[in-house]
């Protein structure tokens, strides 16, 4: 899986019919569920979600996988994260 970086310009220029969005919105919408829907309301609105959802898809793909199977094991295991020496950012679970 690879990811475009979309970054905000205020000042291009609308490239698209503001009922083309709207459609592809809804569009988008009908995929999901009501509580998903809401789910991702919810966490959109935490401070720097979406500056976090940039670093994850920013990583290689190979690196994001190993760090999903890591958080899936998360619920089940105590899990620390600490800032190392050379400013690394370590993941681990505690036994």
């Amino acid at each position: 899986m690879t990811a475009e970086l979309i970054v905000l310009d205020l000042n291009r220029p609308c490239k698209s019919n503001p009922t083309d969005e709207t459609e592809m919105l809804f569009s988008a919408m009908g995929q999901y569920t009501s509580s998903e829907l809401l789910e991702l309301l919810y966490v959109g609105q935490e401070p720097g979600f979406f500056d976090l959802m940039r670093g994850l898809f920013a990583l290689p793909d190979e690196s994001r996988l190993i760090l999903q199977n890591f958080l899936l094991t998360a619920p089940h295991r105590p899990t620390t994260g600490v800032i190392d020496r050379e400013g690394r950012f370590v993941l681990q679970h505690r036994s």
